[in-house]
């Protein structure tokens, strides 16, 4: 064979063709083609001889053609099977690519089918030789005519039959790369591409999960060519639906214990890691792609997920696409908030659409995924925690007050989106090390810049980080040092959360603990009081959690903040006896605050009893500095009365009074520190038999006698002390223009305030001794009477009116008051509680106090005094209080009670109520999850029946039924007897509790038809009461389903009550609705336009979701037609609820509605009707041009309503709003006004008409033209049912205006009214490109 190869070399390379020629014929095609095969095995001068086989084969002769051909069928499997050096194949298939433009049409056709056919059979699997296809392929389509079957087509046509067979048929996984790759290099029309794209992608779910990413990367470098979209929309599909499979596994392996998963899931993260990496790097090279990406997700949010989401975040990095990034995932994030929101608050929604997917989790999922390596996602999740943090966290309220959230659960969209930001940091902060020093720094940067905006959000993200990760933060500890140096500085409020959050840190390192302290130090001389107050608040916190040894542990110590949150405590450095030291050296530095302003001394005396409580081994101290304080203020002469100096509370700068020593709350601080220290004592006792330390004992005692013998002999004096003693008789000036009178109001609460701290000490102290509590009842006596007389003349006087000042005792007493007064049956205690329980004005102050607490526990989540911030103690004190209230209000009738007294003050009954109401809201806010507790301590034995079982259902439903009786008990007396306030009470309760019951719950469904049944049966003309019941009704309703039906009947109630606005129509007298009178309809009437607005909302949504819906699918003709027996669901929806709610407006429209706000709302709720009605009409023109589908037969049906129902009334309606508005202007002559007054009015009035009625007008034009629009396109005259429109032209009614003239000529006013008519009509004629008359086209 070595002889055939160099005799054709050699020929080759000399001159003479024909000898070369004339040799190669004279092979046989089997020996030419073991020439070939051992010349390509040898590898050597295979190159040449190929070339000397084509020199002597001239394409233009048969026999040449054929060997060229020959050489080709032989050389591509050879070239595939692997057995040549990659060299030689490579040349081999260089030299046949120069020489394919040579090739005839039908070689190359038989040759595209070789190749084919090798495909198809799976036999290119090395792809060496699909270089060659290309260059076949584009030589094939350059040629004019190849015979195809027993016809002849264009070169072109051949190929596209060629690529059409390929992508129709099978491929081998192995060469799906390949063929990809190959594709690239082939031109392509459009349609071509396409093909090729479907099938790659289809190709997917073939291949392994490692071929992955080389795959996408041809792909999208084939994307070049076009089909961008389709390319980015099959991978995300791709990826998508393996997230979907791997999660599922891992929730059915966990029940059938899988042990081989079919996707390793950290395997599937990497690939798909690699493909983000991809496809982010030929976006930056193809920026179409980007915007054919950014293009459809606009398009379609429901197709979020988390590849999605993290190639999104991905992309970020690019600069240019950033702001668009973030823009479309804060869109999607609050959109898919608010869908949700929509859903939960409506049954007819929910029963409509199948579950909501979260944005928010596939964000979450986002970041759980990105452990596996995606370090550029990483950078994109920390800028959209802080993006959503900056973007949606709490607001400054007016003037740039930072108002204080009392409710930590998130609960609108904008919250939950901000609390989502927190999240992705937090958990972002946990997983990955490179981001950390990133995330802290940026969350401290905000506590120090955002100065003018609330920053609780960064300081609750700032506490997790510490709590979750504490030795984490320690590596960054200078970041949190400098900080520090920036307290005096910060907010109040803000200081005090960062203290509270790095608390865990300073228990474990020293240098954080020292700087800490350098820098309080220096704020307690700061010049700025918020300052000074920091460096209190930093104090305290540190006085509270540093441990001194031997403190007694007191049950109620845990505070948010413990030790127990950081498992570090063992390696402290140093011990508790370094913390004695340490604590006396603040409590020293405390000291000096003594000497400053009233605010600052206020902070010290309401810190330092829970100082106390944590570490009672400060007791000797802060006693001390108690004691020595006090005594400034107490007179000790015994004889003397009052017994304490008000002159040194107060100080004068220039004409004006402040306070200068809040001696109310050091007494306060005093009593309660001391009860607690006397507490702590005793149980102390009872476990120590014998005591070590006798001398510290004695030096205790001492301090503890004098204290206790100040306070007997304050109380006793202070009983004696008449106002007088005080320069506070009636004839006191009290009014806050002057100094004197500011004096004497501090003096009037110092004194009141010392009189309540009295009360509680000697209650605690009486242990039911009847002459102690006499001795009570006369504090309170003197209390009650000094309170009258400042109620009495702030009442009276000009100036500022004084608030009422908040009640100095603590909740705990309260609570214990409360059970005592109404409870306590004890016999032995029965005599002395008689002493309080006869004086009716201390108890109604009891009550009264009680309530106020609750309300400060309800607007600020915490209340004043002693274990007012811990809120497992004050959630105690409202259950025992919840239990006493609904006792009293249960077992003593308000009928009962002040029988005969015709009171203007509530009845105690009401503030048991008022009170009971505002302790189920405050635990729906502030402890959600503790609902069912809160009932569960309400002690039911009194009661006559037990709630069956114990659920939380059976026991909220148990209390609602104790309500529904007492309103029963209300409504079944003559209205006479009603008592309107306490109703109002009953029912906003049963709001309150209603909305702990499962909407698909039995109970539920038992209380919407109390609610249905008392509404249908009560009738009392009382506006508000039938208000509340309304509403209560409405917000069950929404839950249960859709409310269009209801109010319908509502509307022709309403109509039948308030008459027609033509006065000649006698409307059918109805009454579904006995709630519904001639006083009750008109607020009724709003309440139902709320809920029409609230039913728009629903349908709006609904329309749009279609609507993009529609627009994303754009599907082909035939695949989307429906059926024209079958409807879409959502369609026939929105078509049933339009119509129902065309009949109640075309009721409501017909109603002589009273001028005002009633008026307007409805014209307002009829602009909105049409808009949408317009908006369903833009969607079914959208479907009838992408399907040319038949309109539904109910979308006919509801036009035809509206053109005979509701348009021809809106005109009437409108008329009637404006005649009604200048006859109401009018009506005014009878008070005697004057005459501009009633002018300027009505003419106000009417210019705020004009702007609501022109709207309606807008509407409905605007309805009508794309109305003819849709029956243009859909064939059907839809405009058969519209009724020509009311004439609009600018024509003025002459002989009414007329009338006017002469009226106002009688009245010998003629000049200011012609005036005043003619600026009318101007006034008018600019608000409104519409009317002054509205008559039909005659």
């Amino acid at each position: 064979m070595k002889a055939e190869i160099d005799k054709i070399v050699t020929l080759s390379d000399g001159d003479s063709t024909a000898e070369l020629q004339k040799y190669l014929s004279s092979l046989s095609n089997d020996e030419l083609i073991t020439v070939i095969t051992n010349g390509a095995l040898k590898g050597k001068k295979v190159g040449s001889m190929i070339k000397g086989i084509f020199k002597g084969s001239p394409s233009n002769s048969p026999e040449g053609s054929n060997r060229r051909l020959l050489v080709y069928q032989h050389c591509i499997p050879l070239c595939e099977s692997g057995d040549l050096q990659t060299e030689v194949a490579a040349d081999i298939i260089g030299l046949l690519m120069l020489e394919t433009h040579t090739l005839t049409g039908s070689c190359l056709a038989q040759l595209a089918s070789l190749f084919v056919d090798a495909i198809k059979v799976g036999k290119m699997g090395s792809g060496k030789s699909l270089e060659l296809f290309p260059t076949v392929l584009t030589a094939l389509s350059a040629c004019d005519a190849l015979s195809y079957g027993k016809g002849e087509l264009s070169g072109e046509e051949y190929k596209k039959q060629l690529i059409n067979s390929l992508c129709s048929s099978r491929w081998d996984p192995q060469c799906v790369i390949h063929l990809t790759t190959m594709f690239r290099d082939v031109p392509l029309s459009s349609e071509e591409l396409q093909f090729v794209v479907e099938k790659v992608l289809r190709m997917f779910t073939k291949l392994d999960l490692q071929e992955i990413p080389p795959l996408v990367y041809q792909l999208l470098l084939l994307s070049a060519k076009g089909c961008k979209k389709q390319v980015l929309e099959g991978i995300i599909g791709y990826f998508k639906e393996q997230d979907i499979r791997q999660e599922e596994e891992q929730k059915h392996g966990e029940s059938l214990d899988l042990e081989v998963q079919s996707i390793p899931q950290d395997q599937l993260r990497h690939v798909e890691g690699t493909a983000i990496l991809h496809i982010v790097f030929a976006v930056r090279l193809d920026h179409d792609l980007g915007r054919e990406f950014l293009k459809s997700i606009k398009t379609s949010y429901g197709d979020l997920c988390p590849f999605r989401v993290a190639l999104l975040l991905s992309v970020a990095r690019i600069q240019r696409y950033e702001e668009q990034v973030f823009d479309l995932l804060k869109g999607a994030i609050i959109k898919s908030f608010r869908d949700e929101q929509l859903q939960q608050g409506s049954k007819f929604l929910q029963d409509l659409l199948p579950g909501h997917c979260s944005v928010a989790q596939m964000i979450l999922d986002t970041v759980n995924n990105s452990v596996f390596g995606w370090d550029h996602v990483t950078h994109g999740l920390v800028q959209l925690g802080f993006f959503l943090m900056d973007n949606f966290g709490p607001k400054p309220g007016p003037f740039g007050k930072t108002t204080e959230v009392s409710t930590s659960i998130a609960r609108t969209p904008t919250q939950l989106a901000c609390k989502l930001g927190g999240q992705v940091l937090l958990h972002g902060f946990k997983m990955h090390e490179p981001i950390r020093g990133e995330i802290l720094e940026q969350v401290l940067n905000r506590l120090v810049s955002k100065t003018a905006s609330p920053v609780s959000h960064y300081l609750d993200l700032f506490s997790d980080i510490v709590i979750s990760a504490p030795m984490i933060l320690l590596e960054s500890s200078s970041k949190v040092t400098e900080t520090f140096d920036n307290l005096s500085y910060l907010p109040l409020a803000t200081v005090q959360g960062l203290l509270k959050a790095v608390q865990p840190l300073l228990k474990v390192s020293m240098s954080l603990k020292d700087a800490l302290i350098l820098v309080l130090r220096k704020a307690m001389f700061s010049s700025q009081l918020d300052g000074r107050k920091s460096a209190v608040t930093g104090f305290l916190l540190l006085l509270k959690n540093f441990k001194v040894l031997g403190s007694l542990a007191s049950s109620q110590c845990s505070q948010a903040v413990s030790s127990s949150q950081i498992q570090v405590d063992v390696h402290s450095r140093y011990n508790s006896a370094a913390n004695e030291a340490f604590c006396l050296e603040i409590l020293s530095s405390l000291r000096r605050c003594l000497s400053q302003q009233a605010d600052v001394r206020l902070m010290l005396y309401e810190g330092f009893y829970d100082v106390l409580r944590r570490n009672s081994q400060l007791a000797s101290s802060i006693m001390q500095t108690l004691l020595s304080q006090l005594r400034r203020y107490y007179e000790p002469e015994q004889d003397l009365l009052p017994p304490v100096k008000l002159e040194p509370c107060i100080t004068a700068l220039g004409d004006q009074v402040y306070l200068q020593e809040p001696l109310a709350h050091l007494l306060s601080c005093t009593v309660h520190c001391l009860l607690s220290l006397q507490n702590m004592r005793q149980s102390a006792r009872a476990n120590v038999e014998d005591s070590d330390d006798e001398a510290e004992e004695e030096e205790e005692e001492g301090y503890l006698s004098e204290l206790q013998t100040i306070l007997e002999s304050m109380t006793r004096r202070m009983t004696k002390s008449e106002l007088e003693d005080f320069e506070l008789d009636k004839s006191a000036e009290f009014s806050m223009g002057s100094s004197v009178g500011v004096k004497n109001n501090i003096y009037a609460v110092l004194v009141m305030g010392v009189y309540e701290v009295l009360m509680e000490f000697s209650f605690t102290k009486a242990n039911y001794s009847k002459s102690h509590f006499e001795e009570l009842l006369e504090l309170f006596n003197r209390y009650h009477k000094l309170a009258e007389i400042l109620k009495e003349k702030s009442g009276k006087g000009r100036g500022p009116m004084q608030k009422t000042p908040r009640s100095l005792l603590s909740l705990g007493f309260i609570s214990t008051l409360l059970s005592v007064l109404f409870r306590d049956s004890t016999q032995s205690r029965e005599e002395a509680l008689s002493v309080l329980r006869s004086s009716g004005e201390f108890v109604r102050y009891a009550l009264s106090v009680a309530v106020q607490k609750i309300q400060q526990l309800e607007e600020t989540g915490h209340a004043e005094g002693p274990d007012g911030q811990n809120t497992d103690r004050t959630f105690r004190f409202l259950c025992d209080m919840t239990s006493v209230l609904m006792w009293r209000y249960t077992n003593i009738p308000s009928t009962v009670e002040d029988a005969g007294k015709k009171e203007k003050r509530s009845s105690l009954s009401l503030m048991c109520l008022e009170g009971l109401l505002r302790i189920f809201t405050t635990c729906q806010q502030q402890y959600p999850d503790r609902m069912s507790q809160l009932l569960s301590t309400m002690d039911v034995s009194e009661v006559n029946e037990e709630p069956d079982g114990g659920s939380a259902t059976e026991m909220n439903f148990f209390y609602i039924r104790q309500f529904q009786r007492a309103l029963f008990t209300q409504l079944s007396g003559g209205e006479e007897d009603f008592n309107s306030k306490e109703a109002q009470l009953l029912v906003s309760i049963l709001s309150v509790l209603s909305r702990q019951l499962k909407p698909s719950s039995q109970q539920f469904v038992q209380m919407i038809t109390w609610t249905v049944k008392v509404c249908k049966e009560t009738s009392f003309e009382d506006p508000p009461f039938s208000k509340g019941l309304l509403s209560l009704l409405f917000s069950l309703h929404i839950l249960y389903k859709s409310p269009v039906s209801l109010l319908l009947e509502l509307c022709q109630d309403i109509h039948s009550q308030l008459g027609d606005i033509d006065q000649d129509v006698e409307v059918e007298k109805q009454s579904h609705f006995a709630i519904i009178n001639m006083k009750t309809a008109t607020s009724a009437a709003l309440l139902v336009l709320s809920q029409v607005g609230r039913v728009l909302d629903e349908v709006d949504w609904l329309i749009a979701r279609k609507k993009s819906q529609a627009s994303s699918h754009k599907l082909g003709s035939g695949e989307a037609t429906q059926t024209a027996g079958q409807q879409d669901p959502i369609e026939k929806a929105v078509t049933l609820q339009l119509g129902t709610l065309l009949t109640a407006l075309n009721e409501l429209v017909q109603t002589a509605l009273l001028p005002g706000t009633g008026t307007i709302t409805l014209l307002r709720e009829l602009s909105r009707t049409y808009t949408i009605l317009t908006t369903l009409v833009k969607y079914y023109i959208q479907v009838c041009a992408s399907q040319h589908s038949a309109l539904p037969a109910r979308f006919e049906k509801l036009v035809k309503l509206s053109g005979s129902h509701l348009t021809p009334q809106c005109y009437s309606f409108i008329t009637y709003a404006q005649s009604g508005e200048l006859s109401g202007g009018g009506a005014d002559d009878k008070k005697k006004k004057k005459r501009t007054e009633v002018n300027t009015a009505a003419s106000a009035k009417l210019l705020r008409e004009t702007k609501a009625i022109p709207n309606v007008i807008f509407g409905i034009e605007q309805y009508e033209k794309f109305l003819i629009t849709l029956s243009k396109k859909s064939k059907v005259n839809l405009m058969q049912y519209m009724k020509l429109s009311t004439s609009r032209d600018f024509r003025i009614n002459v002989a009414t205006l007329d009338a006017a003239l002469q009226e106002q000529h009688d009245s010998d006013e003629v000049n200011y009214s012609v005036g005043f008519i003619v600026s009318l009509i101007l006034s008018f004629l600019t608000h409104s490109h519409f009317i002054c008359e509205h008559s039909p086209i005659q």
